[in-house]
């Protein structure tokens, strides 16, 4: 069985390299890209199952992002899981209306954003899975 590919878009290496550790080691591919311009080129070529992307990113930033992925077809069905350290208050409404699936304030726990990952990807099936600790 294939293994779903998640991209992560972020800015900041040290949170990608983390991330990709953390998903790797939970049976995901990871592809990444570090800015707006870049995150939709990667979501057309990589076809993730799920993208897990940050709000503050140059290039346009993750709202941009977000409507870019809505207007492209084959891209407008793949739930978005924002991770990000704007505030909350007046972004996570915005995120969630613009499409994305699920908000996280950075820094997130890690556990809620792999079982937030795994809803998204096998909806119905979330409380069946075992996360290791």
């Amino acid at each position: 069985m294939q293994k779903p590919k998640i991209l992560v878009v972020d800015d900041d290496p040290d949170l990608v390299r983390a991330l990709r550790l953390r998903l790797r080691a939970n049976n995901y591919e990871v592809a990444t890209a570090s800015d707006g311009y870049s995150a939709v080129a990667s979501a057309q070529k990589e076809r993730p199952a799920l993208i897990v992307l940050d709000l503050g990113l140059p290039v346009g930033d993750g709202f941009v992002v977000l409507e870019r992925l809505q207007n492209i077809d084959s891209l407008a069905s793949v739930p978005v899981i924002v991770l990000s350290a704007r505030d909350p208050q007046s972004n996570e409404r915005r995120a969630l209306d613009a499409g994305a699936a699920a908000f996280f304030q950075k820094p997130a726990d890690n556990e809620e954003l792999m079982n937030a990952i795994q809803l998204n990807l096998s909806p119905g099936q979330a409380h069946t899975a075992h996360w290791p600790s």
